[in-house]
């Protein structure tokens, strides 16, 4: 597909039709198709910026919505919803599959490279959004896209190592986790990121991953195991833990 029809499908996605179209671009290319190039030519910045962007969305609105929702409910509910598993689900349900600029190498890594762009280009896209439309045009997407999902069901239990471990630390430390990159190695179309979790500076568990947010996952649940609220195994489809 020509990038000129990828970028009209994906104005269309968003709802907006961009000033900045290389904001848009950059938001649609994996990294793969431009290894070895200035890193600002991917979707990666834009990702970090739109994970922010998201998450102070997504906090917002719940605050407002759940007025009697506890700490712990909010949190596990907020980590629900902009789970990789949730952005990936309704990027694909947008039909942004077909618009993400991919390499050769990472076309061949299937539904997982798959289901981990269309996480990273969710994010992206807020973030382009973001910078090109502001605040308001960011929140109606998301809240038009997201919102739909949103359920105080999400918030009856954990679904997921980090929601998990937010809920523990909180209640039993009064303090919630925080992860840390600590590296990321092999090539750029199959990288293997590896993150810690922390407690008041203390490393309590470390995990690696094909993405930064299986790798906080995987970290997550080592956490649980070392500090004995849970099993080997138990997040074992989340990252893999070192």
């Amino acid at each position: 597909m020509k990038m000129h029809k990828r970028l009209e499908a994906a104005e269309a996605v968003c709802g907006h039709e961009f000033t900045d179209k290389t904001l848009l671009e950059r938001a649609l290319t994996h990294p793969s198709a431009v290894e070895g190039a200035r890193t600002k030519l991917s979707y990666e910045r834009l990702e970090f910026l739109g994970d922010s962007v998201l998450g102070a969305i997504v906090a917002t609105d719940l605050y407002e919505r759940y007025p009697s929702m506890n700490e712990g409910e909010l949190s596990q509910l907020k980590i629900a919803l902009v789970s990789g598993k949730m952005l990936s689900m309704v990027c694909e349900g947008l039909g942004v599959s077909e618009l993400i600029v991919m390499g050769e190498s990472e076309k061949g890594t299937g539904a997982r490279g798959m289901h981990s762009a269309l996480e990273n280009v969710y994010e992206s896209l807020v973030g382009a959004l973001y910078l090109d439309a502001g605040y308001e045009a960011t929140h109606d997407f998301v809240a038009r896209t997201l919102g739909p999902h949103v359920s105080p069901d999400l918030a009856k239990k954990p679904i997921s190592a980090k929601s998990r471990l937010q809920e523990v630390t909180q209640r039993d430390m009064r303090c919630g986790p925080e992860y840390k990159l600590v590296g990321e190695e092999g090539p750029a179309h199959t990288p293997t990121f590896t993150s810690v979790a922390m407690v008041e500076g203390r490393r309590i568990g470390r995990g690696k991953g094909p993405s930064k947010k299986a790798s906080e996952s995987a970290a997550a649940a080592d956490a649980l195991v070392n500090l004995g609220y849970a099993q080997e195994g138990d997040f074992e489809h989340e990252g893999f833990t070192n």
